[in-house]
């Protein structure tokens, strides 16, 4: 990219840093610090000063210098903004200084490779079998993290050897006829490649409830470039999704198993990349996380809570992504209605996964502080398995406790009697 496009870019987002937020969130803060205890980053690390100190505080005196880079050390989670009293936008705020500092300043290469996760899953596939024996190998990961700079504790996804839409295309039909209509179904990029049965889980409970489900062809929805300050490959990504979702249907309900990337599609998309499209509008008021969704059929007398028994204690671990989406704990209210299910919360703010944050070698030390409180807990309470609503998360939690980590859509799948949990 030449010194005049950076420079370019770098003054269009200031101009959303100091026009669009119209320094309007930035007053209402009065430094009443309780983003500052709350940040899971800044309790564990000094090269973050807080999300009220590189936020609404610094912002107020830049004046047009340049973001400090102590703000690429915050990981995006968005408790802030959850737990402010005054309802600032801290979180936005600091991705949008962030893709400032990216803009002026350039973004890694290994930024750049990461956020590439539909081009990943496309190339894993075919040779699942090899990919996974070169994570899996010491003397690989090392070397990855010398020339790429991913950590080499870090976890990585595991390839499958097919995906869902292969799957879609070789599978016989559903098992009992529609009885309820369509809904589009959004598996996210994990869904597609990586945790296929989880999403394979989620189609045959909605199919036994007698939903039809659609599933489009779907990329990425833009999160991991955005949180890396890649706005504009971040705009492309998530237009390209709202189309696809919308090719299905523009009345039907979307229903995810990707938590993340709805929070994307119903907020952050528009309060940090600026996009006002009324086709993301419309895709972020129809989607539901699907444990939203079975509780609100649940809530309206339209759930069969028939559920075979499971024997189990199991820990569960609400995101910070999926808490920042105002919509509580659904699956953990949802488990609950499993007879047996002895579920017990987490209560921890952050695994400290974020995305893309805790595989960076720079920032792995960090994630791991931040989420040992829930890897203890984890281990303490565990029977052979834990759940968690995003697929980042999950792959943190079991790479960090050596506990098998599941989407809580596996459990429902099981206890609706559709199928035991598989390794």
């Amino acid at each position: 990219m030449s010194e005049k496009s950076r420079a370019e870019r770098a003054q269009h987002l200031r101009e959303r840093l100091n026009n669009e937020l119209n320094r309007m969130s930035l007053d209402q803060c009065v430094k009443c610090t309780i983003c500052e205890t709350s940040c899971p980053v800044a309790a564990v690390t000094p090269l973050f000063s807080g999300p009220k100190f590189v936020g609404p505080q610094a912002e107020r005196f830049r004046d047009g210098d340049s973001v400090d880079h102590s703000v690429d050390y915050c990981s995006s989670c968005g408790t802030c903004s959850v737990v402010c009293p005054q309802g600032v936008n801290v979180a936005e705020l600091n991705s949008l200084a962030r893709a400032v500092m990216k803009a002026e300043h350039g973004v890694p290469i290994r930024d750049r490779i990461i956020t590439q996760t539909v081009l990943m899953g496309q190339a894993m596939t075919p040779v699942a079998p090899l990919a996974n024996a070169v994570l899996d190998n010491k003397l690989a990961r090392f070397a990855m993290e010398k020339v790429v700079g991913v950590h080499r504790g870090a976890p990585m996804p595991t390839a499958r050897t097919q995906s869902l839409h292969t799957w879609l295309k070789k599978r016989p039909g559903p098992a009992k006829a529609p009885t309820r209509g369509a809904l589009v179904y959004f598996h996210g990029c994990a869904g597609g490649y990586f945790e296929v049965d989880a999403a394979k889980k989620a189609i045959e409970v909605l199919e036994h409830l007698g939903y039809e489900v659609l599933v489009p062809p779907q990329g990425c929805c833009g999160l991991a470039e955005q949180s890396n300050g890649l706005f504009e490959q971040a705009t492309k990504s998530v237009r390209a999704l709202v189309k696809a979702l919308r090719s299905a249907g523009t009345d039907l309900t979307i229903v995810s198993t990707a938590g993340s990337c709805t929070g994307m599609l119903k907020h952050e998309a528009h309060e940090i990349l600026g996009l006002h499209d009324t086709e993301l509008a419309d895709v972020g008021t129809r989607i539901r996380e699907i444990s939203e969704f079975l509780m609100e059929l649940h809530e309206a007398g339209e759930l069969p809570t028939d559920f075979e028994p499971i024997k189990q204690r199991l820990p569960y671990h609400a995101p910070c992504q999926l808490k920042s989406q105002g919509m509580g704990t659904p699956a953990f209210d949802l488990l609950r209605l499993i007879p047996g299910l002895e579920v017990v919360d987490s209560n921890a703010t952050c695994c400290g996964i974020a995305g893309t944050y805790g595989l960076k070698k720079e920032k792995y030390d960090i994630a791991q502080a931040v989420g040992k409180p829930l890897f203890d807990m984890v281990k303490q309470t565990e029977q052979g398995l834990a759940a968690c609503d995003t697929e980042t998360c999950r792959w943190q939690i079991e790479n960090s406790t050596g506990v098998r980590t599941v989407h809580p859509i596996v459990l429902v799948h099981q206890a609706y009697g559709l199928g035991a949990v598989t390794p």
